[in-house]
């Protein structure tokens, strides 16, 4: 019977790697590596450029600056148009997520437009709230992954109806009211697809 538990003994050990002690194999782990993107280069690169040029808007609307907020909706206009939709391929294997970016891209045009033809900022601000619901929605289509977006809140706006925005930073400045009650808002989700 010892042999028996010996022979076996010795099967278990052999199978489980002999007796390298353990801190050889901690050794043998790799540095963890940050992780890629699964999206291509040019469509993050076209699409970072569309939330700069929505950031742009959202910081002059906080800064209650009705020429800027015409000049940055010109420029997300033409980020809207430029991000690269065809490069979902490899990702959009039942030809979903490229005609559903798309119609948000166009919303996010079309309202940009609109922004622009307003003459008080009240209204840019409307016109904001649906560039920011689209841009969200957007963002989470196509799952962009190179940065964390932050969805914020506020309650009051637009007579206590609430409006959202987005920001790459959980510090509040509020684009609905803008001097007025500047740190008024929320967190209230946030979009990580890292």
């Amino acid at each position: 019977m010892k042999k028996l538990c010996y022979i076996v003994s010795i099967v278990l050990l052999a199978a489980c790697g002999g007796s390298k002690p353990a801190d050889d194999k901690v050794a043998d782990i790799a540095p963890a590596q940050e992780k890629t993107s699964v999206l291509s280069e040019a469509f993050n690169t076209s699409f970072g450029k569309l939330l700069s040029e929505y950031y742009s808007l959202r910081d002059a609307l906080t800064a209650d600056d009705t020429a800027a907020a015409n000049t940055a909706a010109a420029s997300l206009i033409t980020a809207a148009a430029g991000v690269k939709l065809d490069e979902l391929k490899a990702v959009d294997t039942g030809n979903i997520i490229i005609p559903t970016a798309k119609t948000y891209t166009d919303g996010i045009s079309a309202e940009s437009k609109g922004l622009i033809g307003e003459a008080k900022i009240g209204e840019k601000r409307k016109a904001f709230q649906m560039i920011s619901a689209g841009l969200f929605d957007l963002v989470r289509t196509v799952r962009y992954d190179k940065e964390k977006i932050y969805l914020l809140h506020c309650p009051m706006a637009f007579n206590n109806t609430g409006a959202d925005w987005l920001s790459n930073a959980t510090e509040i400045k509020n684009p609905y009211f803008g001097k007025d009650m500047l740190t008024c808002g929320e967190v209230r989700d946030s979009v990580v697809f890292r």
